[in-house]
This record gives C-alpha cells, structure tokens and sequence, in this order.
C-alpha cells in the first residue's frame, strides 16, 4: 500500500514540532518524559528570583522555578511555582526558602524538609520563607564598623579644625617666640655649664689639697682615739651636771649668749674689726691650709722622732 505525500508531510511536521517542544522544555531544563510534581510558595517579595532557578533539597538539585506571576490583581503577592522532578518524598509542614546561590546575587529555592507524616502532593502549598541576602548580612556586619569609622571622621575632623587654629597667624608667631626662648635658655643652660666647667678645672688643685688634708686629719684622730674616748666621757659627766642645774635660766644665757654670738658674726661678715678682715680675705684660707700641712708635718715627725723632741734626765 503506497502512502500518501501528504500523509508523510503531516508526520514530519508532527515529528518537527514534537521536537521543537522537548527541545523548547529541554533548554528550559524541563524533562517532559519524567515524572514530575509542582508546588507553590506565595512570597510577599521574591527578591530576584526568577524562572528556571534551581530548587534544592538538603543541596542536590530536585528542580526549578516554573513559573511566577502575582496572586490576584487586588495583592502584590508573588506566586511561584516549584518542578520538583526527583521522587523524594516531601513532608506537607516544609518550608520552600528563597536564599542566595552564590556571591554574585542569583537565587535559588532551598526545601528545608518538615517532620509531618502527611507528604505534600502535586498541586500542595508549602511555607513560604526568605533568607536575608548576603549583601544585607554584610552590611549588617559593618554596620557597627561604619559607625565607628564615621565617629573617627568626626574625631579627626575635630583635630584638624584644633591644629588649623592652633597654627593660625597669631599662634604661629607665639609658637616662633617660644621656640626662640627655648633655644636660648638652652644656649644660657650651656654656658653656664661651660662656666661650671671652667670654674671646677681652675679649683681641682684646691680641693684636692683640702681633700688631702681632710684625710690627714681623720688618720689623726682615728690615732687619738682613746683621747676622744676620754673627751666624750667627759662630756657625758658635764651634760648630767647639766641635766641638774637649772635649765631654764641656762636656755636663756645661751639665746642671750646666740644673740651676741650672731651680733658678732654679722660684723664680722660685713668685714668690720680684724676677724672679719680675716674672714673675708681668702689669703688667710691659704694660710690655715698651709698651717695646717705643717702642722700634720710636725705631728708626723714627733710621731716618729719623740726623743728629737722630749729631752729625759735621769738624776
């Protein structure tokens, strides 16, 4: 039996436009060869989703977004229907979950499985639910990092405002002032110390012959030590007469004594009378120094010569 041309074109425009529809759901990522199930999630906002997004379950890919579209033209609540192509079995009480998929924003559906023993069919409503996205999980994070930058801002801010009338004009030549005080206090401080300097050179022979003679004088009275032991009994029998008398009146013989005392030491610095022409002349300091080396000389020498200097008779 011979067939029709007419009856083979019709075929291959069915067989064409067969084709053209898988191939149309293919792209779309729909099998139409597959069992599959649809769900619905109403969401109040979307927030970027949009068809053919992937739908997950416990992360394996399960779907797609099919298609989304409002609820009713008096609501701005946003049906979107779910493929759910895998037989996974899902509880009625499962929460469908709009989060982000990656960093560059794309959404995605996440079906976080309930504990119903009641599973949902084809046609069934689930939980509605949306993540914050990541760009507002971060900007919730620097949050606190932002406000603290801008009170820093403000800080600084503040201190340039000080430092612009710290270094005005009329600062600026106070601060000049100051720094020029500055430079000759340290000037006069290292002139001074030169002086010092100078002064402590000139007089190094002096106090090394007081120094010297400072340490003749204690060898001296380290030998006469059992003579001061005498002297320091002597004064501790006078200071317990003196605890006996009567104190009062002595207190006042020694103010009065002080007073003529100190009468007398004022004359004596303003250089009146002999001992105070003495006191003033620094010739009789170099006297008393030499006086005093000839006599550590003398001492020394009778030390060693007492028969130069003691004479015994024997009757």
């Amino acid at each position: 039996m011979k067939i029709k041309k007419e009856f083979k074109i019709g075929f291959v425009v069915l067989v064409a436009l067969g084709l053209l529809y898988w191939g149309f759901n293919f792209l779309k990522g729909e099998d139409v060869f597959s069992r599959e199930r649809v769900y619905i999630a109403v969401y109040n906002n979307v927030g970027g989703l949009g068809k053919a997004n992937p739908v997950f379950i416990n992360g394996l890919r399960v779907g797609q977004v099919r298609d989304m579209y409002f609820q009713s033209e008096t609501t701005s609540e946003v049906v979107v229907e779910m493929i759910i192509t895998n037989p996974v079995p899902i509880p009625k009480n499962s929460v469908a979950n709009i989060f982000d998929a990656d960093l560059l924003g794309s959404k995605a559906i996440e079906i976080s499985l309930g504990n119903s023993k009641e599973h949902a069919v084809s046609g069934d409503t689930l939980i509605a639910s949306k993540e914050i996205s990541l760009k507002d999980q971060v900007s919730k994070q620097f949050e606190p990092l932002k406000d603290k930058a801008e009170q820093l801002m403000l800080s600084i801010d503040t201190m340039l405002i000080g430092l612009n009338q710290l270094f005005d004009k009329s600062n600026t030549a106070n601060i000049s002032k100051s720094v020029e005080y500055i430079a000759n206090s340290f000037q006069n401080l290292e002139s001074t110390t030169a002086t010092l300097d100078s002064m402590m050179t000139e007089q190094k022979k002096r106090i090394g012959h007081i120094l010297v003679n400072t340490e003749s004088i204690s060898r001296n009275l380290a030998e006469n030590g059992e003579n001061f032991d005498h002297i320091m009994a002597n004064l501790s029998s006078f200071s317990d007469s003196l605890a006996q008398t009567n104190f009062k009146s002595t207190i006042n013989s020694a103010n009065k004594a002080m007073n003529d005392v100190a009468a007398i030491v004022k004359r004596i610095n303003d250089g009146e009378g002999s001992l105070g022409l003495l006191v003033n002349d620094d010739s009789l300091y170099i006297e008393l120094a030499k006086s005093s080396h000839e006599l550590n000389l003398l001492l020394e020498d009778i030390r060693k010569n007492p028969k130069k200097y003691v004479k015994v008779s024997v009757f």
